[in-house]
């Protein structure tokens, strides 16, 4: 039995809902994960969602800024929403599905982009990015009995070598900086998370699911990062068939800056 997952930080759902429909109507994933929402719960286009299939929607928004909304095709129980750094943000979501024969809590995150100064000391965006960081050490793959898990979403850190078009040039830029990427790495060690968007591609490879808005060319530069992450529980290591990263959408009319991340199980 196929199970497919798509996490994509949207950047403004309902400006670009017309490309949402687009994915959606090409690659109909079981799923569909979106970060950056920027609308309240009342406004958001479930409509449209709807009409597609996707019947169990949960969100959860605020106005202009952050949000993150879970629309399936799969019935969704238990919805949470877990505050983290308690300031109220729209950043986390979570729930449980049922599919072939396995219970599964999903979670959607958009972690803090964290400013442009990777100095905690002169720019509080960083420092709240750092302590979300710390407080998702705390979230665990194998948590709830009897449940896997699967965490998705924009996470704002590219954490390998080679998630970053040039390591050494970008050691000090935000996402990438030493700080950063030794804790999100800490998150997946301590919660025993498995980084599948690298099961099936050598650490050595080049992988990108963002390209600057700044670019005048962003193909032709390809001055890419990793993100958009896909992670799972052990147990669902297995089962992951492969992961596909929809770069022709960051060419799409009036695009995200992000692209799409589906992974494909055979549960």
């Amino acid at each position: 039995m196929g199970f497919s997952i798509t996490t994509w930080n949207i950047n403004s759902v309902r400006l670009r809902m017309p490309i949402v429909e687009q994915l959606v109507l090409k690659h109909r994933p079981d799923i569909l994960c979106l970060q950056e929402t920027k609308v309240t719960n009342e406004l958001f286009p479930a409509a449209p969602l709807r009409a597609m299939g996707y019947d169990h929607i949960i969100i959860h928004g605020q106005k202009g800024y952050h949000g993150v909304a879970i629309a399936s095709r799969i019935p969704l129980t238990e919805d949470h929403r877990q505050d983290y750094c308690g300031v109220g943000d729209a950043r986390h979501i979570s729930a449980i599905f049922e599919h072939g024969n396995r219970r599964v809590r999903l979670h959607n995150f958009y972690v803090p982009a964290g400013g442009d100064e990777p100095d905690r000391t002169i720019n509080p965006k960083f420092g709240h990015k750092l302590d979300f960081i710390e407080e998702m050490k705390l979230l665990k793959a194998n948590g709830e009995a009897n449940t896997s898990a699967i965490l998705v979403g924009d996470l704002n850190i590219a954490p390998l070598e080679h998630d970053v078009w040039s390591h050494k040039q970008l050691l000090k830029i935000v996402s990438h900086t030493p700080v950063e990427t030794e804790g999100l790495l800490e998150v997946m060690k301590r919660g025993a998370w498995l980084d599948l968007m690298r099961q099936h591609v050598p650490e050595n490879e080049k992988l990108y699911t963002w390209w600057s808005y700044r670019a005048k060319d962003w193909e032709a530069a390809d001055r890419g990062r990793r993100l958009d992450h896909i992670w799972s529980s052990s147990d669902l290591g297995p089962h992951l068939k492969r992961i596909e990263i929809l770069k022709e959408a960051r060419g799409w009319d009036r695009p995200s800056d992000h692209v799409p991340v589906t992974a494909h199980f055979d549960f």
